[in-house]
C-alpha cells in the first residue's frame, strides 16, 4: 500500500535518506507527488535541491561513503528534516524541511563542507 505524502510529513524525526531508483525503493509515484508540502501542523515546508555531479559513475563504496556523509548531516538536523531523497539517475538530492529562516542555506552549506562537489540548485519556500 502506498504511503501518502501527508503521512510522511506527520512522522516525527528524520528517518534516513531514501534512494528513489534502487531496487529496494521503487517509487510508485513521481517524486513531486511523494514530497510532502506541509508539516503536521499545516505549515508550508521549505525545500532545497542539490546535485552531486558524477556520483552515479563512482564505485559503490564511494557512493555509499558520500551518502553516509550526507545522511549524517541530515541526521544532525533531524528535528527539522521531514523528507530526503537521492536519485542516482540524476544525481539529485531533494530535502524538505520545517520552516526556519536560513536553514535552506545552512544545511546545504554543511553538506558542501563535507562533500565539496555538491552544488545547491535551488532553495525556495512553497506557498
Amino acid at each position: 500500500m502506498k504511503t501518502p505524502a501527508k503521512s510522511i510529513a506527520q512522522r516525527h524525526g528524520y528517518r534516513g535518506l531514501q534512494r528513489s531508483d534502487g531496487p529496494a525503493l521503487l517509487p510508485e509515484e513521481p517524486l513531486w507527488r511523494r514530497v510532502p508540502s506541509r508539516d503536521e501542523e499545516g505549515r508550508c515546508l521549505a525545500d532545497f535541491r542539490m546535485i552531486i555531479p558524477g556520483l552515479r559513475d563512482r564505485s559503490g563504496s564511494q557512493q555509499r561513503n558520500t551518502l553516509r556523509i550526507v545522511n549524517a548531516v541530515l541526521q544532525h538536523y533531524g528535528a527539522w528534516v521531514v523528507f530526503a531523497d537521492f536519485n542516482f539517475r540524476t544525481n539529485l538530492l531533494w530535502v524538505s524541511i520545517k520552516p526556519r529562516p536560513g536553514l535552506t542555506l545552512e544545511i546545504p552549506a554543511a553538506i558542501k563542507t563535507l562533500v565539496p562537489e555538491a552544488l545547491l540548485l535551488a532553495a525556495y519556500w512553497r506557498r
